[in-house]
C-alpha cells in the first residue's frame, strides 16, 4: 500500500504547482499582449486570479503568489527596482480578501457565483489599490497611481472568468482541508 502525504506535503505540492502556473503563465500573457496588441494601454494578468483560487484553498500561503505574481510581471516587462517593489508589496493588500471569506464564510463563497466572482473582483481591485499605495508612498503622482486600475480593467474582467470557470470544476475553488475530508467521507462511502 502507498504511504499517504500528510497535509503540509499535499500543501506544499498545491502551493508549488500554483506558483509554476503562475510562472508559465504571466510570461505567455504579456509575450501575446506586447506581440499581438502593442499599442494597447491594458494589461492582462492572471496574478490575481490565481491568487484569489488559493486564497480559497489555502488562505495566508496566497501572500506567496501575490508577490511572486507581481515579481514574475516586472520581470518579464523589464521593470526598474522601484516597480518590483510596488508590485511585490503592493500585490500583498489582496490578502485582505480574506476578511470577506471569513465574513461570508469559505463553503458559502464556493457555492454562491456572484460571491464567488465578487471575492475574485475584490481581490483584483485590492492588488490594484496596493500597487497604487506603494506607488504613492514612493512618490509616484496620483494620475500615475491611477494607471494601476485602469490599464487593469481586462484584468479585472478576466479574473472574474476565471473564477466563474474555476467554481464550477470540483475542488479547485474550495478550501483544501474541507476538500480532503469531502472526498475521504465519500471514498468511505
Amino acid at each position: 500500500m502507498a504511504r499517504q502525504r500528510s497535509v503540509g506535503e499535499y500543501r506544499a505540492i498545491d502551493l508549488s504547482c500554483f506558483a509554476g502556473m503562475l510562472i508559465v503563465f504571466e510570461p505567455l500573457l504579456h509575450l501575446a499582449a506586447t506581440k499581438l496588441f502593442p499599442a494597447e494601454p491594458y494589461s492582462v494578468s492572471v496574478v490575481a486570479a490565481l491568487t484569489a483560487i488559493v486564497m480559497m484553498r489555502w488562505g495566508l500561503w496566497a501572500g506567496i503568489h501575490a508577490a511572486l505574481g507581481g515579481i514574475v510581471a516586472c520581470f518579464v516587462s523589464g521593470a526598474g527596482a522601484e516597480q518590483y517593489l510596488i508590485y511585490g508589496v503592493g500585490n500583498l493588500l489582496s490578502l485582505a480578501a480574506l476578511l470577506l471569506l471569513k465574513r461570508w464564510g469559505k463553503e458559502e463563497t464556493r457555492k454562491d457565483g456572484l460571491q464567488s466572482m465578487g471575492f475574485g473582483l475584490v481581490t483584483a481591485l485590492l492588488m490594484q489599490l496596493g500597487r497604487a499605495l506603494a506607488a504613492l508612498a514612493l512618490g509616484s503622482d496620483w494620475r500615475v497611481c491611477l494607471g494601476f486600475f485602469t490599464t487593469d480593467v481586462i484584468s479585472d474582467l478576466f479574473t472574474v472568468v476565471v473564477i466563474w470557470i474555476a467554481r464550477r470544476l470540483d475542488g479547485i475553488f474550495e478550501d483544501q482541508i474541507h476538500y480532503l475530508l469531502r472526498i475521504q467521507k465519500e471514498q468511505k462511502e
